[in-house]
């Protein structure tokens, strides 16, 4: 295809390819969708900066509109626990080598157990705060984690939001429920740390 043809999604349907020129006689808003070859997905125009040169539109920071879902999140989290917990299962299996009464294999197993969880805090923190936005949870399901306006946030904030997650599993993990009556699908963690988690994917 070639590189100066535009996909523009016109009444909910991409349509197209048009090129550049043919682009001033469509009605063309800030806010509409268009797609390249070479892009990974739609932008809205005033994101595309021959597009912002060609109709006049200025960059518009906008929040994100594309919420994950609770199933997307849930797997998310699973992925991520799964890949620790076989990383401490290697561990510990690696030490029974070393270790041959029965009784203290189990204590071996069981003693270390709760830094599975505080290893996920500190991995989840550190990864949603880097360039990705996601662990590998995360990134395997295209979504990631955001402040209200799509942006990275800091580590800060990150641990914060982390941190905050006990506060939605207390009350019998209703404030992971809660997403389901929240329309951008905040738990109550993301409340606290003001940010969301948005699938990757606009169209």
């Amino acid at each position: 295809m070639n590189p100066d043809q535009y996909t523009v999604v016109i009444n909910g349907k991409p349509q197209g390819p048009y090129s550049l020129n043919e682009l001033k006689d469509l009605n063309i808003s800030a806010n509409t969708f268009i797609r390249k070859p070479g892009m990974d997905d739609f932008k809205e125009a005033h994101a595309i900066p021959e597009m912002r040169e060609l109709l006049g539109f200025t960059y518009q920071k906008t929040a994100p509109q594309y919420f994950a879902a609770f199933d997307q999140r849930l797997l998310a989290s699973v992925i991520d626990h799964f890949m620790i917990f076989g990383f401490y299962t290697v561990i510990i299996l690696t030490s029974y080598i070393y270790i041959e009464d029965k009784d203290q294999r189990i204590m071996a197993f069981l003693v270390p157990f709760p830094l599975i969880f505080l290893v996920k805090l500190l991995y989840g923190s550190i990864a949603e705060a880097t360039k990705n936005q996601a662990t590998i949870g995360k990134k395997l399901l295209n979504i990631k984690v955001t402040d209200l306006e799509g942006s990275r946030v800091s580590f800060g904030i990150s641990l914060a939001r982390n941190l905050s997650k006990i506060m939605s599993v207390v009350p019998v993990f209703f404030g992971y429920l809660y997403s389901f009556l929240n329309k951008k699908h905040q738990c109550w963690h993301d409340i606290v740390a003001n940010t969301l988690v948005i699938k990757d994917r606009l169209i």
